[in-house]
């Protein structure tokens, strides 16, 4: 594998700026791993973890203009949106750190012998122990909350993970940099610099996916480029977790009420949903089914007249502006579909926003117009009119997995009037998340929070978003009949650490 430059370039010119590192060979991909491998055991200590989790939080705040501008330089997501996402970085990072204090992520369970049990029960102590080194590739659409320094990697350092980081080719240069200010921290508490690892290029990423001492990964990304890695992934010699986001629809339903109510207010909501960040957002509201009539004519009038008024963006880089161009423009061209505001390019460099509209009834059977259930990211979406309910179930039957499902209702219905709670068992199976009278762009970092959703929105049942996002990168073992002087302090009966635990049955806090 030859290495080639990597270079960080402007997506608002097209114009390569700087050579930042060279794509990794196969050999150096094996001794970063094999660095991060070595670091494992400095991990240990959970407050030597959440040390390091502060110490990363800080010097990223401490080193927050000059990463702000360097992540404007190679995404030109504008100085207010990186400084938003960079706080919201440095929360994950203490949160888990938090987290680690706490312990209760360990799952500590003890039972003490029963010989009364049918059948009797053995002296059994069960925790959770770090899978071991994690590869983490990095998403375009948010470099700092999903990249080097993102939700992957602050949830497997909190779990004890050393982590190898793949940085994605939109940002390589902000890349290098969070990487320095997190192996700084790590520094700052004993931890060698090589907990965390960091490679350029598209082969060095499969290599990681491949190295035997890698034991899991997390991925955001496409869904071509997603389960190319997860069927890799499943093709080792020995298997190993893959935790992908691929894609996302993120359909939303409005009922005829909720549309009669207030099909301004919708309009002007999802006009703002779909174009917010340029429409780079992995849970952009990509599908609309919407009533036929007049108050779904008045809410097409508010969405047109909001998307209008939005100003042409620049998306990530130029291969993602030419696959926006060339994908609405697939979709308009299919008979009946009509462009109230046309989108595709805005000029050489920027794209302009709009969205398409369809009879839902083209949506209910197999043909041609399945290209309008496929994500095209970027600022456009597709609003479907239904005749009826069964015209919009029908839809709805046909949709993947996705990480977001919402449905506006109006006040009666909000109040149990109606379809309303029929509405939402519709789409419970359809994704991860479930929204009422609100849009999905917007993912709180909360313990509640879950991100993820059905095959092909995520591979794995798991969230990448909040603090059970830890539960990806440990594994349970049980000890039975293990002398006292051999047991891990978590599973000593005085609890040492004074950690949350089931004792005989008991939950002790």
């Amino acid at each position: 594998m030859a290495a080639a430059p990597v270079w960080s370039v402007d997506p608002r010119t097209g114009k390569q700026r700087e050579q930042v590192a060279v794509e990794a060979t196969a050999q150096e991909v094996d001794t970063t791993v094999r660095a991060a491998h070595a670091a494992r055991s400095a991990l240990a200590d959970r407050a030597v973890r959440s040390a390091f989790l502060r110490a990363a939080a800080d010097g990223l705040e401490a080193s927050k203009d000059h990463l702000v501008e360097a992540a404007d330089a190679e995404t030109a997501l504008g100085p207010v949106r990186l400084t938003g996402e960079l706080a919201r970085t440095c929360y994950q990072l203490r949160a888990f750190a938090d987290i680690v204090d706490e312990g209760a992520f360990l799952d500590v369970v003890i039972n003490h012998p029963d010989d009364t049990a049918t059948p009797p029960i053995p002296d059994l102590r069960r925790y959770k122990v770090p899978l071991g080194v994690v590869a983490v590739y990095s998403a375009s659409n948010f470099p700092f909350a999903f990249s080097v320094a993102g939700g992957d990697t602050a949830s497997a350092l909190g779990a004890g993970c050393p982590v190898v980081v793949k940085a994605h080719p939109d940002h390589p240069g902000l890349s290098e940099l969070v990487a320095s200010v997190l192996r700084r921290a790590a520094a700052t508490q004993g931890i060698p610099e090589g907990v965390i690892g960091l490679v350029h290029g598209f082969e060095a990423g499969i290599e990681l996916i491949k190295h035997p001492l890698v034991t899991a990964a997390g991925f955001t990304g496409s869904i071509r480029g997603g389960r190319a890695l997860f069927d890799a992934a499943a093709a080792r010699p020995v298997p190993i977790p893959f935790h992908g986001e691929l894609g996302s629809l993120n359909p939303v339903v409005i009922t005829e009420a909720a549309a009669a109510e207030r099909a301004e207010a919708i309009g002007a909501g999802l006009a703002g949903s779909m174009t917010l960040g340029v429409g780079q957002f992995c849970v952009k509201p990509g599908l609309v089914l919407a009533p036929a009539g007049a108050s779904g004519d008045r809410l097409l009038k508010s969405l047109t007249d909001a998307v209008s008024d939005t100003e042409a963006g620049v998306l990530l880089d130029h291969r993602m502006r030419d696959n926006f161009v060339a994908g609405v423009a697939e979709r308009a061209e299919l008979p009946d579909v009509d462009t109230p505001v046309t989108p595709g390019a805005g000029g050489e460099h920027t794209v302009s926003a709009g969205f398409l509209t369809v009879a839902a009834q083209k949506l209910t059977s197999e043909g041609a117009y399945d290209l309008l259930l496929e994500e095209c990211f970027g600022p456009v979406t597709v609003v479907a009119r239904y005749e009826d309910d069964a015209e919009a179930q029908a839809v709805l039957s046909r949709l993947p997995g996705n990480l977001t499902a919402t449905v506006h209702l109006s006040t009666e219905e909000s109040a149990g009037e109606g379809r309303g709670a029929e509405i939402l068992a519709e789409l419970t199976p359809l994704a991860g998340r479930v929204l009422v009278n609100g849009w999905p762009t917007g993912v709180a970092v909360a313990p509640a929070q879950h991100h993820g959703g059905p095959y092909p929105a995520t591979t794995s049942t798991s969230t990448s978003v909040g603090g059970t996002a830890i539960e990806r990168w440990l594994r349970p073992v049980a000890y039975q009949n293990a002398p006292a002087a051999l047991l891990p302090a978590e599973l000593k009966d005085d609890n040492p650490l004074g950690l949350p635990r089931r004792f005989n049955g008991r939950l002790e806090r």
